[in-house]
């Protein structure tokens, strides 16, 4: 039975993941900050589901959670915990000249860039034991200069942490390539999430179907590559 771990499970597209995994069979290490009450609905109809509190800032607690899963391979690690800003809305709020937050820029890069690298490195000998030894990093389009450059939008904290995402994704690729693991980019498109807010296009289930198919079809030769969830190439 494959096995999967995922950052950020405890609501949208975490949460999403989670449900989809377990339908299909999956072992699956479910890791959010706080309990939401739907892990224990899926816990009493799913014995395949582990549930963990990590905050994936400590640093201390991710290691403290890869050892005590040390002899628990797996199949694919999603680092999918990640935050926008204040209320994880797109107002732009603190993240521009006028308004720049340098306390909220560094939060953010703490989560959506530092917190990945960590988790992977931490979690990286249990995928070397799996089967599939894939690393999901859920970035963004927002994260793409190509896209951003003309968009006019002035959402600096999130854009340059996504961005910063892309560039260690393609860097833990290169290293962890000779190990059997490929590293995937994907953005999820924009999804109806608390994030996204209600006038995205996407619902999470759509979202999450397309996701779970790159991430299925994808092998080694596929490392570093920035896609997103209908499997279309992106611009770096």
């Amino acid at each position: 039975m494959p096995s999967v771990l995922i950052t950020g499970a405890n609501r949208g597209l975490g949460l999403e993941f989670v449900r989809q995994y377990l339908a299909e069979g999956w072992n699956v290490h479910a890791c959010a900050r706080h309990l939401s009450s739907e892990f224990q609905v899926l816990a009493k109809k799913f014995g395949t589901l582990s549930i963990h509190v990590l905050d994936v800032t400590d640093h201390a607690a991710v290691t403290a959670l890869a050892k005590q899963l040390s002899a628990a391979p797996l199949d694919v690690l999603i680092n999918n915990a990640g935050i926008y800003g204040p209320d994880d809305n797109f107002s732009g709020t603190g993240q521009n000249l006028a308004s720049m937050d340098y306390d909220l820029w560094r939060k953010v890069f703490e989560v959506n860039t530092l917190a990945p690298y960590k988790v992977t490195q931490s979690f990286a000998p249990h995928l070397e034991k799996g089967g599939q030894k894939k690393v999901v990093m859920l970035t963004s389009e927002m994260g793409s200069i190509s896209e951003m450059k003309d968009s006019g939008m002035a959402s600096t904290c999130y854009q340059t942490s996504k961005a910063a995402l892309n560039m260690e994704g393609v860097s833990l690729a290169a290293e962890l390539k000779a190990k059997g693991i490929a590293v995937l980019l994907l953005h999820p498109g924009w999804v109806k999430t608390d994030m996204g807010g209600q006038g995205a296009p996407l619902s999470p289930k759509e979202s999450i179907k397309g996701l779970r198919k790159v991430i299925a079809n994808s092998n080694l030769r596929d490392t570093g590559s920035y896609r997103d969830y209908a499997g279309r190439k992106l611009e770096w």
